[in-house]
């Protein structure tokens, strides 16, 4: 499966943390909208995600162990009018690619080792190691 591998930290969050704000939204109306900040991923990308069976992005926690699939079934450009957590609110024009999240779920410890970079077909673990991108173009084969 390809699909992309996004860098996030606990920087702006609120005390639960960055999923657990995510998934309140979740539990209220069904979705959430999580937002990457810097340049969007291109229309071809999001467009070979959005086409697997079961559509996902790799969130990787910077500097922890936190890594979860977020289940996704929209990937838009333009600011989300609901649906996105309070925290948000005072930088969301900050984003300029939004990810509609239906479900979060724990990814495996060693599911880096698993992921392929796409432009240097280095396992992510080790490329995440030396690199400052804030996403990552994969391929994912489950075990």
């Amino acid at each position: 499966m390809r699909t992309i591998a996004l860098r996030y930290a606990e920087n702006f969050a609120p005390n639960e943390g960055t999923i657990a704000a995510h998934q309140q939204v979740i539990d209220a109306i069904g979705y959430v909208w999580y937002g990457k900040l810097g340049n969007p991923i291109s229309d071809k990308v999001a467009g070979e995600i959005l086409q697997s069976q079961d559509p996902m992005i790799l969130l990787i926690h910077s500097g922890a162990q936190g890594r979860y699939w977020a289940h996704i079934e929209g990937i838009q450009r333009a600011m989300p009018t609901d649906g996105i957590p309070s925290y948000y609110r005072g930088m969301a024009e900050k984003f300029k690619c939004w990810f509609k999240v239906y479900a979060f779920e724990k990814a495996s410890k060693n599911v880096m080792g698993q992921c392929v970079v796409a432009s240097s077909q280095k396992l992510l673990t080790s490329a995440s190691r030396y690199s400052m991108s804030p996403y990552f173009i994969i391929e994912y084969t489950e075990e």
